[in-house]
């Protein structure tokens, strides 16, 4: 259940195993050498070029094999319990997390997951969840049904597994995204949840490979990847501190839709939503045209952009260049290394296929290095 190209797959797993290559760092590498494998191959004077990149990290590669064998065994053992690896450079990676400056260079999943659902919204809140908060929670995502959405949440107690639970009666598919790795379910009380999620068009979804051990700065780090999957956040209930807080907080800094449902103001757990929407991080959460608005959704419109993509025939076109104006046509407008991360491009390549489809009187170049559609 690993990447289609088993070598790619080694290669960037052993990348991302050396230490102090962090997200940047390693897009970087993956830019301006083509590959990872690359990295390892070309001349020191080459390897040197690329930015950020010191001569005691390009000296690493002289122990490239002790981290091939360690990137080889942890292929092996995912393969056997069923996880599937997903780096960077695979297609199936969530284009929504590539613009993160932290997104995770690697994810371990378990399910039918699809990670880049047309539709997908977050509900998070606390773990104490009162019954109004339940209440609310299952109704906000029975509403979200007919939008077919894809619903994601951090399979904690409280609001959290509410949400799975209520997705999966509505039939709309749900990702856990876990502290923990995906061999290791935790609460264990939710492992038949889990179960479901993976066999109803969801999964679980993390950063952390089969046997890591569970560290309490998991949680809150992997609120990241949950903000990131998201079009919009939805906070329930949540006390003056705490997960959920973190979640959005980190989805408002991504320019992400917050959502805060407003509360009693006797209440302790409605405290964080009601200073979201006071401090203007959160917008107030009253029902779907909320979000009807915000995202531009309407129940007709789903299929929009792939009706787009039919009209334009691609068919004349090579791979990369119908992933650009595919891209394109998703996003708007990028600039070129956007785009070259997105699409895990080099920039040589990047650059003399955009040239082509500007020629073609198809994308426009605008100042400051950006790409737009005509």
């Amino acid at each position: 259940m690993s990447n289609p190209n088993s070598e790619d797959l080694i290669f960037e797993l052993t990348l991302n195993l050396i230490p102090k290559i962090g997200p940047s760092l390693y897009r970087n590498i993956l830019a301006y050498t083509g590959s990872a494998r690359d990295f390892f191959d070309l001349p020191l004077g080459k390897i040197s070029k690329i930015p950020r990149l010191s001569a005691k990290l390009a000296e690493i590669r002289k122990e490239k094999d002790v981290y091939l064998k360690e990137a080889a065994e942890l292929i092996s053992n995912c393969e056997k319990k069923g996880i599937r690896i997903l780096t960077f450079s695979d297609p199936d990676f969530p284009t929504r997390l590539k613009v993160m400056d932290d997104c995770p260079m690697v994810l371990y999943t378990k399910g039918q997951v699809n990670l880049n659902p047309n539709r997908s919204v977050a509900i998070v809140g606390t773990r104490n969840a009162t019954e109004y908060g339940k209440n609310i929670t299952k109704k906000i995502i029975e509403d979200l049904s007919p939008y077919h959405a894809t619903i994601i949440s951090g399979l904690a107690y409280g609001v959290d597994i509410e949400a799975h639970k209520t997705a999966l009666s509505n039939n709309l598919p749900t990702l856990g995204i876990l502290g923990s790795s995906v061999d290791q379910i935790y609460p264990a009380l939710h492992k038949s949840t889990a179960e479901q999620m993976m066999e109803n068009g969801g999964g679980l979804i993390s950063e952390y490979p089969p046997g890591t051990v569970m560290h309490p700065s998991n949680f809150p780090r992997r609120n990241r990847i949950i903000s990131g999957l998201s079009d919009a956040v939805i906070v329930v209930e949540a006390a003056q501190k705490g997960g959920a807080l973190i979640t959005a907080e980190i989805a408002f800094s991504y320019n992400k839709e917050v959502f805060a449902v407003p509360g009693n103001l006797l209440s302790p757990y409605s405290e964080g939503c009601n200073n979201l929407i006071r401090s203007m991080k959160a917008t107030i959460y009253t029902g779907p045209k909320d979000l009807e608005e915000a995202l531009s959704w309407s129940k007709e419109n789903l299929s929009a952009t792939n009706t787009k993509t039919k009209m334009l025939d691609l068919s004349k076109y090579n791979e990369e260049e119908k992933s650009i104006l595919q891209l394109l046509m998703e996003k708007k407008e990028l600039e070129i290394d956007q785009i070259a991360i997105l699409l895990n491009f080099s920039i040589s390549s990047l650059a003399s296929n955009l040239l082509n489809l500007e020629f073609e009187g198809l994308i426009k170049s605008l100042p400051g290095k950006k790409y737009k559609l005509i």
